[in-house]
């Protein structure tokens, strides 16, 4: 049986898909532009007006230095933010271009590939690809900063064909080595200078130095490479082209995209051998990517307008960073930063609790999602995260929450009206009939001790909504 989906479903649907959710007030302001003008409202190029650094830092000298992993700076950054889908696809290639700061020591150059994942994650897939190969993070975490004319160094050749691109059963041993070759001379400039300097931390309020790319002529390999059956005189640059032009890379992309923004995939490990889910959305997505020049932003748009899309309401796992970011966003915590709280940073490492510590993936491969991400403790993290934040009235969101069910409700509400008002307002998410029954009878079971339903009973089921198995879905 096929459910009818009504349009603020759909639309509360792409905000949970393209950014973290909307509130109340923003799933409002959709509304008024429709499904096809939320689209385009997620997918402009705006400038975002999120918090912005210098009251960050100002508030957080320790977030100006850089010294040491927290993912709070991008906390904020995801609270606060006007264009989520910015932040979404930051995370989205986090998860795939995976690089952890414990390797780095250097929390700032991790810091600054994320701004490049904002600033390059829905453009051309080619010039991405450019830009994570001259990343400083991306050079030391996989060693191409060791990678030389004469003595190559196969690890960074090796993943961006494997992780970051093609996926595996797609090019050759040889292929890997020619790969590497053509990246030799891609390194860090003054690398034994500021690996010194990073271990020593320079004076506050400056931190540690960051890295900067440089290409050394003198140490790359101009000779003939052979590389997916062309030659050539080939660099980084002819290589990022010949590899962004496959089919294979196309499927690859395809399948990170439907897995990340549709519905959940087995990891990515088992591709090679294991169907997709929706072998014909794969097929659209990866036209898609051809048609439109390999532009990501454009493939989005036709994913997010496609009946796959539309359909496939509840089908992924909510990610750690989902929960934490959607929950304060709705709660309306830390939309301004204070001089010595360490709220913010604390959760923010609550992700990595229930599986996700942002920064710090647990190998290249990034992280394994959907159900993978359900523990028995990491559900329980989950639970007394959401039901903490949503159940603290104190909290200006759930103030608005609350007031919103409160003004909308008739004066002799019945039981299933007030439930189906929490539900709306939450989100509008779908739950089964046993979870609404039971939520029905508490309700029930308050009114016949209310003369109205009070603000601590609406309080109560939001803390219930949120401790559902269907809140972990989006």
């Amino acid at each position: 049986m096929v459910m009818t989906t009504s349009e603020r479903e759909l639309i509360a649907h792409l905000a949970r898909r393209a950014g973290f959710g909307a509130t109340p007030s923003e799933l409002e302001n959709y509304m008024r532009l429709g499904y096809d003008n939320t689209v385009k409202e997620f997918l402009s190029d705006k400038v975002s007006s999120a918090m912005p650094d210098d009251l960050i830092f100002r508030r957080h000298v320790d977030l100006h230095s850089m010294q040491g992993h927290t993912p709070a700076y991008w906390g904020y950054k995801m609270i606060s933010t006007d264009h989520p889908l910015e932040e979404k696809i930051a995370l989205f290639w986090h998860g795939i271009f995976a690089t952890a700061e414990l390797k780095l020591n250097n929390v700032g150059s991790l810091t600054n590939q994320i701004s490049m994942f904002r600033r390059c994650g829905l453009g051309k897939f080619d010039n991405l690809l450019l830009e994570l190969s001259k990343d400083p993070a991306m050079l030391v975490w996989l060693d191409n900063h060791d990678n030389h004319k004469g003595q190559i160094n196969e690890n960074y050749g090796r993943e961006i064909l494997e992780l970051f691109s093609m996926g595996v059963g797609n090019y050759s041993e040889d292929d890997i080595k020619e790969c590497a070759r053509a990246f030799t001379g891609w390194t860090v400039k003054n690398g034994e200078y500021l690996s010194t300097m990073g271990f020593k931390d320079s004076i506050w309020p400056y931190g540690r130095i960051l890295w900067h790319h440089e290409f050394r002529s003198n140490d790359h390999d101009t000779n003939k490479k052979t590389f997916l059956g062309e030659e050539g005189n080939f660099n980084g640059n002819d290589i990022i082209e010949i590899i962004s032009r496959q089919d294979a890379t196309a499927n690859f992309v395809a399948r990170h995209i439907y897995n990340f923004f549709v519905a959940d995939e087995v990891p990515v490990p088992q591709w090679s051998d294991t169907e997709a889910r929706d072998p014909d959305a794969i097929r659209f997505i990866s036209e898609s990517y051809f048609r439109h020049d390999h532009i990501i932003r454009e493939v989005l748009r036709d994913v997010f307008n496609s009946e796959f899309f539309k359909q496939s309401l509840f089908k992924r796992v909510k990610s750690p960073t989902e929960v934490i970011i959607g929950t304060l966003r709705n709660t309306g915590e830390y939309s301004v930063p204070y001089g010595g709280e360490t709220g913010v940073f604390d959760v923010m490492e609550e992700g990595g609790f229930m599986g996700q510590k942002l920064l710090d993936p647990p190998s290249v491969e990034g992280w394994h999602t959907g159900e993978e991400w359900i523990t028995s403790g990491s559900l329980v993290e989950r639970v007394n995260f959401i039901t903490s934040h949503l159940g603290n009235e104190s909290n200006p969101g759930v103030r608005d929450m609350v007031s919103r069910v409160v003004s909308s409700i008739s004066l002799n509400p019945t039981s299933v009206e007030i439930v189906d008002k929490c539900i709306e307002i939450m989100g509008s998410i779908r739950v089964s009939n046993d979870t609404k029954q039971e939520l029905d009878a508490i309700t029930q079971n308050a009114l016949e001790n209310e003369t109205e339903i009070s603000r601590e009973t609406i309080v109560q089921l939001f803390k219930l909504i949120g401790s559902s198995r269907e809140y972990q879905l989006c």
